[in-house]
Formats: C-alpha cells, structure tokens, sequence
C-alpha cells in the first residue's frame, strides 16, 4: 500500500512536522508502505506557474527527506488533474505521476455501498493490474470500504503491493539517514 503525502496529512489540518504526524509518516515507512508526494498545499497544480509547482513537490520531498530520508519517486497530483508543465516539473524533479485506476468516491460522497459497488465491478472486470484510490479521513471508508475491497479482491486472487512493486519501479530515488527536527521544520 502507498501513502501520499501533503503538509497537512492526512486531510486533517495537522502539519506533517507535528511530532504525532512525523510518528505517523514513520510508522507508514517502518511497516512497509510506500511514500509518495501529493503537493504541499494540495493546489490544482494545472493552475500553478512552474516555479509553484516545483515548490509544492519540492517541500514535500523535503519534508520526507527530513522525516524519513527519503527522497518520492512517486507523485499524485491533486484532483488528478495535470497538464504538460505539470509533466515537465515532475520529470525535472525525478517523480513518476501516478493516478488512479478505480475512485472509490469517498470523497465525492459516495455510500459505503456505493463504494463496495465500485470493488464488486472492478472484481467482474478482473484487470491485470489497479490502482485504487481511497482517503483514510472518511471513517466509513477506513472501517466499512476497506475491509470488504481487501475481502473481495484477495477472493478474485489479488494480491496487494506499492505502487512501485506494481509498475516495476523504484519507491524511491535516494533513501539516506533521517533527520533531527530543529526549528526550520514548520509548515508555514
């Protein structure tokens, strides 16, 4: 599984340098997850000079730099939405774009049965590969969507993996010591 990574992570309003959220963003790593970049303000990138662009993935890869030492491969821009300067940046800055292959539609409002419905079809379908997107902050979808998406897809023979052991890529382009927070590490 893969987590992505904003200032505020996830979705709560918490800056990623609070010591309970670097806890969080260390237990994600520590267990085998893969970090990704989603921006740091979580701004439509495709409205965003270059220079902004390569601001919002630049701190957070200084972020998890400084948390972790680790340097994403991986980017999701926000709303999914990217154009070519978009492109262009993330190549410069050495990140794949990724998106999804399913939404669950948690965040559009879905109901939990509604979500379950979007499994159930992906199950039918039976893709070789798919790239699920779901937000940990809707309770429903922690608790309810979650479980029955683990249960139906491990019963059509799925198995689970990071983005980078899915399209055969590294998670990450350097991987060095983490850091000692000090009082540059803020959000604002």
């Amino acid at each position: 599984m893969s987590l992505l990574v904003s200032s505020e992570i996830p979705s709560t309003g918490r800056c990623i340098y609070d010591s309970d959220m670097q806890d969080v963003v260390k237990y994600v790593y520590n267990h085998g997850h893969q970090l990704a970049s989603h921006t740091w303000h979580h701004w439509d990138l495709t409205t965003l000079s270059w220079d902004q662009v390569h601001d919002e993935m630049w701190r957070v890869e200084q972020a998890l730099q400084r948390i972790v030492g680790v340097t994403p491969a991986v980017m999701r821009p926000p709303y999914g939405k990217y154009n070519n300067l978009v492109r262009q940046v993330s190549a410069n800055r050495g990140q794949t774009i990724i998106t999804w292959d399913l939404d669950s539609g948690d965040s559009s409002g879905y109901s939990v049965q509604q979500s379950e419905a979007q499994y159930s079809s992906l199950v039918n379908r039976h893709p070789n590969t798919c790239i699920a997107l779901n937000h940990e902050t809707k309770e429903s979808t922690v608790r309810e969507v979650i479980p029955y998406a683990i249960e139906q897809l491990r019963n059509a023979g799925y198995q689970f993996a990071t983005v980078a052991e899915c399209l055969n890529m590294p998670a990450y382009q350097r991987v060095e010591d983490a850091q000692t927070p000090d009082g540059s590490w803020t959000c604002s």
